[in-house]
């Protein structure tokens, strides 16, 4: 019996209950306990399930996570659930009621489709995996509209369905995978996927991926959680605007669209500092933003932008910049040191000093706070003190 079937046992289940939310420092203890009335690999496997979901939490919610099965792999790669609600719901929008969800992993992205009221075959070559997702479905009362089946993707028939969704594998032996082509299934299978499904489909991609290997068919979306840049989604049929570029920021979802806009010119500092969102970056919308606030480019190679007003926008955090100077570690513990500064957030774009190692230099202290932002203006190291904008 493997650990996922084990786990699913009344005997599973309640010691699941029992290693519930225990504490790493009282792992061993707790271990050495249960294993006076339980088998050690099986008391092991509860400790082991028990450490993924409290490490899933952050994906997917307490209440869910409590309940879901996860394998390493699975709690790394899936996408966060306030992500995958936000495309499920775009797709229903459109129309879609049934998806082949292809390299659906332990199912977060089935479950927010079932949860969207959307039909899901749920495909998956690990059955390890697809026992996770199947485990899932029904922990989460979805199991009537998923269906999860161990295949080879590139075998699946998906013209039942009304949409394709994939999600490739972007990680190897060595890490991340950074060459579209690399992904498994590579990125060029997944577009003709895409092109056969009947009404709408969406692949999911690192946010890295370079522009000019988007498809001229497909509409491009980068998407944040929160600040964090969390995917790229390459959308094609209904709904999609072939070779539009579009940045999302959840909550809300408040989405940027690209208007075709050129780069800003860059210019001196004003009073405030813009910095656009991950995602905007990322979608190469900055100047969109930069209109936004009537700003310009800190430097004509990093994505700061500034402007002499405050006119706050959704797509970036606005400061209000009090010094600017060369960069200089000495002057800067001074002026720190002069104004109280004891809680020193360090940005930076187009440096190569790292924020923990300035840190540790100026020392901060005091009971004040402050930003710096380590940049260049005009090609020159400089630093920018300020705070966020009121």
């Amino acid at each position: 019996m493997n650990d996922l079937d084990f786990l699913r046992t009344p005997e599973g289940r309640a010691l699941l209950d029992e290693v519930r939310g225990t504490d790493p420092a009282q792992e061993l203890a707790v271990a050495t306990r249960l294993r006076r009335t339980h088998p050690a690999p099986l008391v092991s496997a509860a400790l082991g399930q028990a450490r993924l979901r409290q490490r899933a939490v952050a994906k997917f919610g307490a209440a869910d996570a409590g309940r879901m099965f996860f394998t390493p792999n699975g709690v790394e790669q899936s996408t966060r659930a306030s992500v995958a609600a936000y495309r499920a719901e775009r797709l229903h929008g459109l129309g879609v009621r049934s998806v082949a969800d292809l390299c659906c992993g332990i199912g977060g992205d089935a479950i927010a489709l079932a949860r969207a009221g959307i039909r899901v075959l749920a495909v998956d070559r690990s059955p390890l995996t697809c026992e996770a997702a199947r485990a899932n479905a029904d922990a989460l009362g979805l199991a009537d509209l998923i269906e999860v089946r161990e295949a080879d993707v590139t075998e699946v028939d998906t013209a039942p369905y009304d949409a394709v969704f994939v999600d490739p594998a972007r990680r190897g032996g060595r890490g991340r995978i950074f060459d579209p082509e690399a992904y498994s299934p590579p990125l060029s299978w997944a577009v003709a996927a895409a092109r056969t499904a009947s009404r709408a489909a969406a692949l999911k991609v690192a946010p890295g991926i370079p522009h000019e290997a988007v498809p001229a068919d497909a509409e491009a979306e980068w998407i944040s959680d929160g600040g964090d840049v969390k995917e790229a989604v390459l959308w094609f049929g209904a709904g999609a605007a072939p070779g539009a570029v579009r940045a999302t920021l959840l909550p809300g979802p408040r989405t940027l669209p690209g208007t075709g806009l050129p780069d800003p010119e860059a210019r001196t500092p004003g009073r405030y500092l813009y910095e656009p969102d991950g995602a905007v970056v990322r979608a190469h919308l900055v100047a969109e933003v930069a209109a936004q606030v009537g700003g310009g480019l800190l430097d004509a190679t990093i994505a700061y932008v500034t402007a002499d007003e405050l006119l706050p926008t959704p797509y970036a955090t606005a400061y209000e910049i009090t010094d600017r100077m060369p960069f200089n570690v000495k002057k800067l513990k001074a002026l720190l040191r002069e104004r109280g500064v004891g809680t020193l957030t360090v940005k930076k774009r187009g440096s190569a000093v790292e924020p923990e190692e300035l840190r540790k230099k100026v020392r901060p202290q005091g009971p004040n706070a402050a930003t710096v932002f380590l940049t260049r203006v005009a090609g020159a190291p400089t630093m920018l003190i300020g705070h966020p904008a009121r």
